[in-house]
């Protein structure tokens, strides 16, 4: 069962979205700017999939959210926010080993927890430009 986000207000605090969708617990991580304490992991619980920044420097350095994502061990994480392979390149070789990585090739993905992967997987989405339904 996905748990509520933390209500605290705080100066570069976190915020974790959490969802609930068909069963499936979804997380954002966007707006995590440190690593959650150890009683805030445990009210988070179990998370399916994750979608974590992986910029370096917007929300948080890689190093730490490469932390965070070995904690919570999220069936499938969703890298975001990687401006340039480097970056992405960078936070897969030091996940590689740890979690299996996924690439694809494709903007979507459509994920039911009977799909979800035995081993943490990294599914590496290519942008795409949103276009208009005609």
């Amino acid at each position: 069962m996905c748990r509520p986000t933390f209500a605290l207000v705080e100066a570069n605090g976190n915020s974790i979205f959490v969802f609930e969708a068909e069963g499936l617990c979804i997380a954002h991580l966007g707006h995590l700017h440190h690593e959650p304490s150890d009683d805030q992991y445990a009210a988070l619980g179990r998370m399916d999939v994750v979608m974590a920044p992986v910029d370096g420097g917007y929300t948080m350095n890689i190093e730490n959210m490469m932390n965070v994502l070995r904690r919570v061990k999220a069936s499938i994480v969703l890298p975001m926010h990687w401006f340039g392979d480097s970056t992405l390149e960078r936070f897969l070789a030091g996940m590689e080993g740890e979690f299996a990585i996924s690439r694809p090739g494709v903007s979507e993905i459509e994920v039911s927890l009977r799909s979800l992967p035995d081993r943490p997987t990294i599914v590496v989405l290519r942008p795409a430009w949103l276009r208009d339904n005609e």
